[in-house]
């Protein structure tokens, strides 16, 4: 057992192992390190974290400055992304197993990325085991109900990234023509949601509504269904009102309301605008020092 743990200790680190300690150097309070203190704080040779760090500020996943290094843009829109994405999960939530209850279909929540949505949340019924999907798991979007729904109410330039990766077909009913698609798209924003009949796997249907306000479409609510076509128009209109009723807990007034209650009932003084302007700029004049 020993001889396999000191094996273990002495086994090469991967690339990848090691871009993970580099970055793992810049996890404490100090903004910039030197090249030195990344080997320090990381344990990797000076040739490989050098190496690994110029290969990093290309990615833009670090910025150098003189013989420091920084976090890079790419490192904050990634958190950034990462951080809206549990924000959305953790309060769409509650309303996903509401809508799962009231169905008994397999309910989904979904984001776009690039030409694919990626499946945020799953929420199983008694058809679990026959829809093929998984939390983190990636579709086509223009075969998806989830991925219509977005790109209906997305930009126009997602719609055109997805037809210049192309549409094959998944099944014999998937859309493979450009104006098909297009003209699928124009109906979903009629009828306020999206279907897919049989678009991405035999047999199974499903509907999707956007989370959206007044403006662009940010994820889908889907339902997913083995009894055909004609489960989607019973289950429209519920899941139309569960997207909403998501999107009204992370952006409504409903959250506005409980927002409000909670400075009613903290005892501390309000912070007036002169005294918030006072403090982003100090803030802002700090992090430029």
């Amino acid at each position: 057992m020993l001889d396999q743990v000191m094996e273990t200790e002495l086994a090469p680190l991967s690339l990848l192992e090691k871009a993970a300690r580099v970055l793992g150097a810049f996890e404490g309070p100090q903004p910039r390190l030197s090249l030195t203190e990344v080997v320090r704080r990381s344990g990797i040779p000076r040739s490989s974290a050098h190496r690994i760090l110029d290969q990093l500020v290309q990615l833009r996943w670090l910025d150098r400055e003189g013989r420091d290094y920084r976090m890079g843009m790419r490192m904050l829109e990634l958190g950034a992304l990462a951080s809206h994405h549990n924000r959305l999960r953790r309060a769409a939530l509650p309303l996903l197993h509401a809508l799962h209850e009231q169905t008994g279909h397999v309910v989904h929540l979904s984001v776009l990325d690039g030409a694919e949505v990626v499946c945020l949340e799953r929420i199983g019924g008694s058809e679990a085991t026959t829809v093929p999907s998984r939390v983190g798991g990636r579709m086509p979007a223009y075969s998806t109900a989830a991925g219509k729904a977005i790109l209906a109410f997305g930009d126009p330039e997602a719609v055109d990234h997805v037809l210049a990766q192309g549409l094959r077909p998944r099944t014999a009913r998937t859309l493979i023509r450009p104006l098909a698609l297009r003209a699928e798209l124009a109906a979903v924003r009629e009828r306020g949601v999206a279907h897919d009949r049989e678009e991405s796997f035999r047999g199974i249907c499903c509907v999707a509504a956007p989370l959206r306000g007044a403006g662009r479409a940010v994820a889908a609510v889907s339902v997913s269904s083995c009894r055909g076509e004609r489960e989607l128009a019973r289950l429209g209109p519920a899941v139309l009102a569960c997207a909403r009723a998501v999107w009204r807990e992370l952006y409504g007034p409903g959250r506005a309301g409980r927002a409000a209650a909670a400075r009613t009932q903290d005892p501390r003084p309000a912070v007036s605008e002169q005294e918030m302007d006072n403090m982003m700029g100090w803030l802002r004049f700090s992090e430029w020092m």
